[in-house]
This record gives structure tokens, sequence and C-alpha cells, in this order.
């Protein structure tokens, strides 16, 4: 089945992982780099990008 990019887009872009508490949070990447985005549950700043299945 093919992939659709609208799809991708939606499910993917932009989405980050927390590292400690595995909660997804969608922001922009220049602001995860810059460690101006907090995770709601945990309130730390390491994520990681949500990996693709």
């Amino acid at each position: 089945m093919a992939k659709i990019a609208e799809a991708m887009n939606r499910q993917f872009k932009n989405v980050f992982v927390c590292k400690n508490c595995k909660t997804k949070i969608r922001a922009d990447p220049q602001k995860i780099l810059k460690g101006e985005v907090k995770c709601r549950k945990c309130k730390k700043r390491a994520f990681r990008p949500l990996k693709r299945k």
C-alpha cells in the first residue's frame, strides 16, 4: 500500500517524545533544540523524535 504524504505529515511532523515519561508532544524542532519546550507531564526538557515504523 502506498504511503500518503499528508497522513505521514499529520502523524510524524513536529512530533517528539519525552525521554523520561514517553509522552508525545507536538512542537517546533528549533524550540526543542533550544530547550524552550517542557514536558507537560514531568516538566523535563529531554525529547527525541517520534520513530517511524
